[in-house]
C-alpha cells in the first residue's frame, strides 16, 4: 500500500480526494490536515510515502510546508495541487525536488496516476499544468523573480495579498512589525512594485494567488 498524507484547508475538497485515492485498491490515505503547518508535524510524525498538498492555505502555506518538509524528509514524495496553474512556484518546487503537480481540475485517474508514479521516484504533471509550463517564458520573468524571494519573503507576500497588516502578520509569525516592514520592502524591491496594492495586482496578473 502506499501511504498518503492528504493536505487541503477544505474538507469536501478532502473528502473526494480521500475517496478517489482509496478506491484504487492501492493507495492508503494514513492521515489529513488542514495548514502547512499541520503538513509539517504529519509529515514528521508519520511518515507518509507521498504527500498531496494544495498550494493556497491558511497559515504558511503549501509551497513553504513543501520546501520545509522535502529539506527534513527527502524520501516523501509530494504532489502539489492547485485550482490554477502556477508557473513561479512549479518552477521553485521543482528546484527543490517535488514531482507531482496536479490542478483541481484534473480527472479521478491522473491523482491515483500521479501518486503511483511519483512514489516510483519520477515526475507527474497533469496534462494543464505541463501546458502552462510548456508555453511560460524562460526564466527572467515570474519564475527568476520568485527565484530572489526567500521563503520568508514569499510567506510575507501570500499573507500581504490575502489582506494582513504588518501587525496582524507580526503576530502570526511571531516577528517584530519592524522586521515585518523590512520584509515587506524587500519584497517591493525585488518584484518592481512601490505598495501592497502594486504588490496584491503583481501576484493576480501572475496567478500567484486567487481571487474568491
Amino acid at each position: 500500500m502506499i501511504r498518503v498524507l492528504l493536505i487541503d484547508d477544505h474538507q469536501l475538497v478532502r473528502n473526494g480526494l480521500r475517496k478517489i485515492l482509496e478506491s484504487a485498491g492501492d493507495i492508503e490515505v494514513i492521515a489529513e490536515g488542514a495548514t502547512g503547518e499541520e503538513a509539517i508535524e504529519l509529515a514528521d510524525k508519520l511518515s507518509p510515502d507521498v504527500l498531496v498538498i494544495d498550494v493556497n492555505m491558511p497559515g504558511i502555506g503549501g509551497v513553504n510546508a513543501a520546501k520545509q518538509i522535502r529539506r527534513k524528509h527527502p524520501d516523501i514524495q509530494i504532489i502539489v495541487v492547485t485550482a490554477m496553474s502556477h508557473e513561479a512556484f512549479s518552477y521553485a518546487l521543482q528546484e527543490i525536488g517535488v514531482l507531482g503537480y496536479l490542478s483541481k481540475s484534473s480527472n479521478p485517474e491522473e491523482m491515483t496516476d500521479a501518486v503511483r508514479t511519483v512514489n516510483e521516484g519520477n515526475i507527474y504533471m497533469s496534462r494543464d499544468v505541463a501546458q502552462q509550463l510548456a508555453l511560460a517564458k524562460a526564466p527572467g520573468d515570474t519564475a527568476s523573480k520568485m527565484s530572489e524571494l526567500s521563503d520568508r519573503e514569499l510567506q510575507v507576500l501570500l499573507m500581504i495579498t490575502k489582506g494582513m497588516r504588518v501587525q496582524e502578520i507580526s503576530e502570526s509569525l511571531f516577528l517584530s512589525p519592524k522586521t515585518v516592514s523590512t520584509y515587506r520592502q524587500r519584497i517591493q524591491e525585488k518584484l518592481g512594485v512601490n505598495n501592497d496594492i502594486e504588490l496584491t495586482y503583481w501576484a493576480l496578473r501572475h496567478n500567484i494567488v486567487e481571487l474568491h
